[in-house]
């Protein structure tokens, strides 16, 4: 694609990628984190269980949605160059994916004359999302991040992983943030193991037929016996903990809350670990006190 306005006109049966039968062409300090290396081993482990033209359509969505992200906080928008360096793939597959996405409205040009941005259709999908027990917890989640001067994080389970829906910034320089709407797998992510502890062991048993304990780093926890000693430590004390088990040089506490409706969530702050090491105990005091208050304020 040119950089032009006309080249970020589309024809949906352009993109081959979508056809049958035919063949397609981080580090958490950092706020664009575009796909995390284990949630990607993650989908490729999944779809390689799928038949080919299942796992083609997979990849080609988890594509469209690595170049929306790469999109957020780039409000003027990325030439079709910029963006696949982003996303790491090919400009010829970026051009095809994207004008699939413009014909949908979910990109725009970003001027008349090159770049593409995020586009209006993506609004109404978002005025669609509400979460009530994010609305409960909002208040929470800033008095935690106020007092601890950490980023907090708020995130729901979703099958058999975690998934932020809300997060209020640390004041620190140096801070470990996420982008809303990243996923994270239960067995390596502090938030992860958490809402695991707060399920019935049946619900668990369920789970381990669809959970891989895959390694996102050198520290995480793949064998279901080493797990299950920790998620009944997790249960005693109330929080969880990550130790580099999900990103080198970021650790984390987290602990589960549920509403009265059943929906389990996780409230987590994740620090680099050179600050956590000196303050781990005092974020689990402060975290502690803010879910049990929010978990009285939910009714359950």
């Amino acid at each position: 694609m040119k950089d032009s306005r006309e080249e970020v006109r589309v024809r949906l049966s352009s993109l081959s990628l979508l056809g049958a039968g035919k063949k397609s062409a981080p580090s958490r300090l950092s706020t664009h984190t575009v796909n995390p290396p284990h949630a990607r081993q993650m989908a490729n482990e999944n779809s390689s269980e799928l038949p080919s033209q299942e796992r083609q359509g997979i990849q080609v969505i988890a594509r469209m949605a690595s170049l929306l992200r790469a999109l957020e906080h780039r409000p003027d928008g990325l030439s079709l160059g910029e963006l696949a360096k982003a996303v790491d793939l090919p400009r010829s597959t970026v051009q095809r994916i994207v004008d699939a996405l413009d014909n949908e409205g979910f990109v725009m040009a970003a001027t008349a004359y090159s770049g593409v941005r995020l586009g209006p259709a993506l609004l109404s999908l978002a005025a669609s999302t509400r979460f009530h027990i994010a609305e409960v917890a909002r208040k929470s989640l800033e008095e935690l991040a106020k007092e601890c001067g950490e980023t907090v994080d708020l995130s729901l389970v979703d099958q058999d992983k975690v998934v932020f829906i809300d997060q209020v910034a640390g004041t620190h320089r140096l801070t470990a943030v996420s982008a809303v709407g990243l996923s994270f797998a239960l067995h390596s992510s502090a938030n992860g193991k958490a809402v695991l502890a707060a399920m019935e062991d049946s619900e668990i048993d369920r789970l381990k037929r669809r959970i891989k304990l895959l390694p996102a780093t050198s520290n995480t926890i793949t064998s279901w016996e080493v797990l299950e000693r920790e998620i009944e430590t997790i249960r005693k004390a109330g929080v969880a903990y990550d130790r580099e088990e999900n990103s080198i040089g970021i650790s984390a506490v987290s602990a589960a809350i549920r509403s009265p409706s059943g929906e389990l969530a996780a409230i987590s702050i994740p620090v680099p670990t050179q600050r956590f090491v000196g303050s781990e105990a005092s974020l689990t005091q402060s975290l502690l006190k803010h879910a049990r208050k929010l978990q009285q304020s939910l009714g359950k």
